[in-house]
């Protein structure tokens, strides 16, 4: 028979470890898709913690919204004219975090691999990539291209993190229709939403483990 007092502190065990699984989020702008993330962490949606938000930016306003829900936040500026000091203290604040995973939650710096070394990180993209990703597709310009490109579907991507820009294994991708009428900001504005449902179910994905990469392709368990 099976012990109860074994049974339970098994239980227990795990539940701490399932918690305590902690995310490292990078970010530059408004930081809608970290509301996303702390939101999923509340409700118990995703599994684990925030240990820290990272950004380059001192005006992102997504460090008000970690202030304004306790969560660890530090400023990184983006040194242009010696850019290996920047990379150096993101590496080091990453180390410091010590994070199960790192979530690229709308971060506009292209981070060498180097940085990211001994975890694993996942990116966010305004588009069904592999079309419209890499070098200087970022922000606005990315929907001004589909527009130009006169596809009907545009959306979102997650992916992991590697040394090919925005050329990772994909996790998660949502669509959304491209209406005739559409600018790029009502088209931006519109795949917002599916990043805050992509970037989620992505970051529950990767911490769960219950996957396997084919090609470049990330199949769930």
């Amino acid at each position: 028979m099976l012990d109860l007092k074994y049974y339970l502190l098994v239980l227990f065990e795990e539940k701490i470890y399932y918690v305590m699984r902690s995310i490292a989020v990078l970010a530059s702008g408004n930081g809608t898709n970290f509301q996303a993330i702390m939101e999923a962490v509340k409700g118990g949606v995703i599994g684990g913690s925030i240990a820290i938000l990272l950004s380059d930016r001192k005006d992102a306003y997504a460090l008000r919204r970690a202030e304004a829900n306790g969560i660890p936040f530090r400023v990184i500026p983006f040194t242009k004219a010696d850019p290996e000091i920047f990379y150096g203290k993101m590496r080091d604040a990453i180390r410091s975090a010590n994070p199960d995973l790192i979530v690229l939650a709308g971060f506009n710096r292209i981070l060498p691999d180097r940085v990211f070394s001994g975890y694993r990180a996942i990116n966010i993209h305004p588009s069904l990539l592999p079309c419209f990703g890499g070098r200087g597709f970022y922000g606005v310009k990315v929907h001004e291209a589909v527009l130009a490109s006169g596809a009907k579907f545009s959306g979102c991507t997650v992916h992991f993190v590697t040394g090919e820009v925005d050329g990772g294994p994909i996790i998660v991708q949502r669509i959304v229709e491209v209406k005739d009428d559409d600018t790029p900001e009502s088209l931006a504005e519109r795949i917002h939403l599916e990043e805050h449902i992509a970037i989620v179910e992505a970051i529950k994905i990767a911490l769960n483990g219950n996957y396997r990469i084919s090609g470049n392709r990330v199949i769930k368990s």
